[in-house]
């Protein structure tokens, strides 16, 4: 049985307080936030886009992680979400910043149908979603974004070279990942200085809603230089020899 709004709203924003988030909510995104939870729940059973549909884990594990990497991305910026599934994050910032232009990236064509239909129920006008493989996207949209993100799709050493060639210089690209962070960096570090970008800072927190907690690490990386032509690579080239 679908929870009433009222409350959904309640829990909601009981989340995102506990959070530090609560001044990214109002009544609008948070009736639309209502909804999307609906809309996700429902179309999975017909088609899996993700494995958590109760109400309060999908309010923490997908709308408060999403929205925690908000006070990153800077005010009307150009958004690219790298191998965005369902939408995570890029339908909940949509919701969340409407000065932010969203792009979702993904090579699955059904979750990019999910998340245009879900746009346009929602009457999002800032969000578009893209079929296409990141390495052949970037063929024509090379350093056209302020900001790139991704969230638990690939290691560290493989995304960076998907997303930073998207980056503008001075722009971003933001990691989302769970405990393995560390690691991933050490492999990636060599990697991400070829691609013209450095480590601006790593921000590690718990996130709550009342006894459930996830572990977040998110890596910022600054993009200092233009990346060289040839990156990119294809696909098969990236996953067998990371840079």
């Amino acid at each position: 049985m679908i929870m009433e709004y009222r409350e959904y709203k309640e829990l909601l924003y009981k989340a995102f307080e506990q959070n530090s988030l609560s001044h990214l909510l109002c009544e609008e995104n948070s009736e639309k936030l209502y909804k999307f939870s609906n809309i996700l729940v429902e179309t999975n059973k017909t088609f899996n886009l993700t494995a958590i549909t109760e109400e309060k884990e999908v309010i923490l594990k997908h709308f408060v992680d999403c929205a925690s990497i908000s006070k990153h991305i800077p005010a009307n910026s150009k958004l690219i979400d790298v191998g965005c599934g369902a939408g995570f994050p890029s339908l909940p910032i949509a919701i969340l910043r409407n000065d932010v232009t969203v792009t979702s990236l993904d090579s699955t064509t059904k979750k990019i149908d999910f998340i245009n239909r879900t746009a346009k129920e929602l009457l999002l006008n800032n969000i578009v979603a893209i079929s296409a493989r990141a390495e052949d996207f970037a063929k024509n949209n090379r350093e056209k974004f302020d900001v790139a993100t991704s969230r638990a799709v690939a290691r560290l050493n493989i995304l960076d070279e998907l997303c930073l060639p998207l980056v503008k210089v001075d722009g971003l690209f933001i990691a989302m990942k769970s405990s393995r962070g560390e690691t991933e960096f050490s492999e990636a570090k060599f990697g991400i200085g070829k691609l013209g970008a450095k480590l601006e800072f790593v921000e590690k927190n718990a996130l709550n809603f009342g006894e459930a907690s996830i572990e977040r690490e998110t890596y910022i990386f600054r993009k200092l230089r233009k990346t060289p032509t040839q990156y990119p690579r294809i696909y098969s080239q990236i996953a067998k020899k990371p840079l």
